[in-house]
């Protein structure tokens, strides 16, 4: 096996390990809420957003040809691709560790685009599909809370003379299907930004023509890995996620779900990437912010702010250093 075709295959086994623990880091996205109000237990719940996660991922390419091409095609290499998902993991694995809700579509931004400009320079970027996803990234948590906020506040309205009884048992079934519905937006559209990164790198070996749709052992592969992490679970998030941000209800959680897989969808459907950890999390806050803003946990929503705007940076400089690292490593 010759060098390239050997980083070839190194990329792809990165990238589904990347993929992985996108699913274990970004599990509470989909079940945080309906785990935390008691609609279902911890195991039932990751079981539930596993299968839709990997149903989801078969829903469409337009997130992945987006990510496909984020870098001109004659300044990408294997050995870029591979310092951009080491930047990724590496910032993914940190703040799961400390039970930080960051974004993992941030941190595969800012890995690619830390190993594509030190490797080329600012013209590697192709800034049309660039501007798209940074547009995704940092409008759809806003529209999230609007969202969130409005919503909670029709629902409240349509069950305003219910009794409270009634209404807790009618959300804990509306909650399931939100939930599911969530994690089938989520693996819509985190799936396909891993596909988007082994597409990159097939094309820049030769092996498929830029533009083409991913190859079915790419979904599948992409898809299995996502839904085999969320199976794995991601407890740290869950509980900042589901008890740390606002106190949640079914009716909270149904409502926050609704407003965040509404978003993501209607994003990637037009082939925009964003950060589902970011909607959601935003999505809980408008929630909570439309019963009254100190229902809001601040504080805590402050350090998902800054690892919001941390992650691009943080993420770039390590997949720079990373490929600074391979390239004296293996001479490319």
């Amino acid at each position: 096996m010759d060098l390239v075709l050997f980083t070839l295959v190194a990329v792809v086994v990165a990238a589904l390990v990347f993929d992985y623990i996108n699913g274990f880091h970004d599990t509470a996205n989909a079940i945080a809420t309906v785990v935390s109000t008691g609609v279902l237990p911890l195991r039932t719940a990751i079981i539930l957003a596993a299968s839709m996660n990997l149903l989801g991922a078969f829903w469409g390419t337009e997130v992945a040809n987006t990510i496909a091409k984020m870098v001109h095609e004659e300044s990408v290499s294997q050995v870029m691709v591979a310092a951009g998902l080491l930047g990724a993991i590496t910032w993914n694995l940190v703040t799961w560790w400390f039970g930080i809700p960051s974004s993992s579509s941030h941190a595969l931004l800012g890995g690619i685009l830390g190993a594509a400009v030190t490797k080329a320079g600012f013209d590697a970027v192709q800034v049309s599909n660039l501007e798209k996803t940074l547009l995704g990234l940092f409008v759809s948590p806003l529209v999230g809370f609007v969202l969130g906020f409005f919503i909670m506040v029709l629902v409240t309205w349509i069950v305003r003379k219910s009794r409270p009884r009634q209404v807790n048992r009618t959300f804990r079934v509306l909650q399931m299907i939100s939930a599911a519905g969530m994690a089938l937006a989520h693996g819509k559209a985190d799936a396909q930004k891993t596909m988007g990164i082994i597409v990159m790198a097939l094309v820049s070996y030769g092996a498929m023509k830029s533009g083409a749709h991913p190859p079915t052992w790419v979904v599948l592969g992409c898809a299995t890995a996502m839904a085999l992490g969320t199976a794995a679970g991601g407890v740290r998030i869950i509980k900042t996620m589901g008890s740390k941000i606002i106190d949640l209800k079914p009716i909270h959680g149904f409502a926050a779900e609704l407003s965040a897989a509404t978003t993501i969808i209607v994003a990637a459907n037009f082939g925009a990437p964003l950060s589902t950890t970011h909607v959601i999390s935003s999505a809980i806050m408008g929630v909570g912010s439309s019963q009254r803003v100190s229902a809001v946990r601040w504080g805590v929503s402050s350090k998902i702010l800054w690892a919001w705007v941390l992650t691009i940076p943080i993420s770039g400089v390590v997949g720079s250093g990373c490929y600074l690292l391979l390239s004296a490593l293996l001479g490319a």
